[in-house]
């Protein structure tokens, strides 16, 4: 590390080498009312012009007393609140880059570094992917900061910790982890404060960067930490003992640990009757057991064990195949592969005519296809079912993961049947017990004595207040 040296010149030449080629750098030396010279570097538009103009420049040229020492030019003529003395040049730069200012006078071996972030971004919004009838309309933003506020706005308490590092080598991105001391399991916080510290990536861009990094078990298609752009629902995480991780230029929270069960939970409904929001809840997770399981239940039935059915369906299912041309596995995959490519290009699609083309899409589609016998009236029936299940989850994480098993459950009824069907699906069920997420149960709190009083339904609010905290210190026994 580089000391910041007495001579200003010695400091001027050494910001022109590591910032050399960056014209939007302002690099502006000027002479403080005591006749020093002073220096005073920071990004254009980066920083906040207008207030280092009059709050420092003029502080310095004006307002400072004539006799000042090198060192009081510093401590007593910047007015700003944020000030931070630093002696190394390297922690200028790294300040400098974060959208501060840095200035040095000429014959101090101390340097200030002036918070004058002036980040351009949008102000809060309404959330986009999760969105509710009931309850707060505002969304996290891109701004980290932005995001931290919005959460101490809801819990005003001393216990709330945030502690900031830098991650990325090249994008030295802010990342915030927050806490409630007290009520979160602090050696989980810890190993995720770890986790941050020792990464190896390059650049971090977005919060999906460290979920990807923050996983150890890169064999599994289900999430294993939660995102959400709530600040409702960060703000409940944290009162339930979880660990929220805020990354700048991302308006997405990471809460971890996350369970199956947390994937389920839609903020709206604890804002709500607990009778309605226990039906709704139910018929979620009923609705993500057919998203992965009906296509290939329905193949494996019809292609090995028609006489399940009723004598009169069973016919009705051999009477729409009579002219398809491909197999029953063949039509359900080539179909199912449909709707996923339509429903990615309904994404990227303007959102004026994103669900234009999904609606539209699907009936013109379905419809040709049945027309043209390539496909019979019950697959279009089952795909669309199962797509309609698959929109119901609350999560795009989880429904991701259901996406992608849908076609194993699919294969696995083609080749073996029934019992290929009842077996995939409980190597589904083996596999999501043998997860667990910072050394939670993945299927946490199943087998505890409260296990069902907020997870397949909502019990009142005040019977989940006397409970302990939901991913507490109490909860957490296993090490990750």
């Amino acid at each position: 590390m580089r000391m910041i040296s007495g001579d200003l010149e010695e400091n001027i030449k050494y910001f022109g080498e590591i910032f050399k080629d960056c014209g939007d750098l302002v690099k502006r030396r000027f002479t403080a009312k005591t006749g020093q010279k002073v220096f005073i570097a920071y990004f254009d538009d980066l920083s906040d012009r207008e207030m280092l103009e009059r709050q420092v420049i003029h502080g310095l040229m004006v307002d400072i007393n004539s006799s000042a020492e090198p060192r009081a030019l510093l401590e007593n003529a910047l007015i700003t609140a944020d000030v931070t003395e630093v002696l190394y040049l390297e922690n200028c730069v790294e300040e400098i880059l974060a959208g501060n200012a840095a200035v040095i006078a000429d014959g101090c071996r101390r340097g200030a570094v002036i918070s004058a972030k002036k980040v351009p971004s949008r102000g809060v919004s309404k959330p986009d992917t999760e969105i509710s009838v009931q309850g707060p309309q505002d969304a996290f933003t891109e701004s980290m900061r932005t995001n931290t506020v919005l959460i101490r706005r809801r819990i005003r308490s001393e216990k709330l910790k945030c502690i900031q590092i830098k991650t990325g080598k090249k994008t030295m991105t802010d990342t915030a982890v927050l806490y409630l001391s007290g009520t979160a399991d602090e050696k989980t916080a810890e190993k995720i404060l770890t986790l941050l510290k020792h990464m190896t990536a390059d650049s971090i861009l977005d919060s999906g960067y460290i979920e990807q990094y923050l996983i150890k078990n890169k064999k599994t298609p289900f999430p294993l930490v939660q995102l959400t752009e709530r600040p409702d629902k960060a703000a409940a995480g944290l009162t339930e003992g979880r660990i929220a991780i805020v990354c700048d230029n991302s308006p997405f929270v990471i809460l971890a640990p996350a369970v199956l069960f947390s994937f389920y939970q839609a903020s709206e409904d604890y804002y709500q009757n607990w009778l309605i929001s226990s039906f709704v809840r139910f018929l979620r997770t009923v609705s993500g057991l057919i998203a992965f399981t009906l296509p290939g239940l329905y193949v494996a039935v019809t292609m090995y064990d028609p006489s399940m059915l009723p004598a009169e369906l069973s016919l009705r299912l051999a009477g729409s195949r009579i002219g398809v041309p491909v197999s029953t596995m063949t039509e359900v995959t080539a179909l199912e592969l449909a709707f996923e490519t339509l429903r990615e290009a309904g994404v990227r699609m303007p959102a004026a005519v994103g669900g234009t083309l999904g609606v539209v899409g699907g009936i013109i589609i379905g419809q040709a296809a049945v027309d043209a016998g390539l496909v019979s009236p019950m697959v279009v029936i089952v795909t669309a079912v199962t797509g309609i299940c698959s929109f119901s989850i609350p999560s795009q994480q989880l429904t991701g993961a259901y996406r992608l098993i849908k076609f194993f459950v699919i294969i696995s009824g083609a080749v073996l049947g029934i019992y290929g069907f009842m077996l995939s699906v409980l190597c589904v069920f083996i596999h999501l017990a043998s997860l667990d997420s910072f050394g939670l149960p993945y299927l946490y709190p199943l087998g505890k004595k409260a296990g069902l009083k907020d997870t397949f339904f909502r019990l009142p609010l005040k019977k989940q207040s006397e409970n302990e905290p939901v991913f507490g210190q109490k909860n957490n026994g296993v090490q990750p």
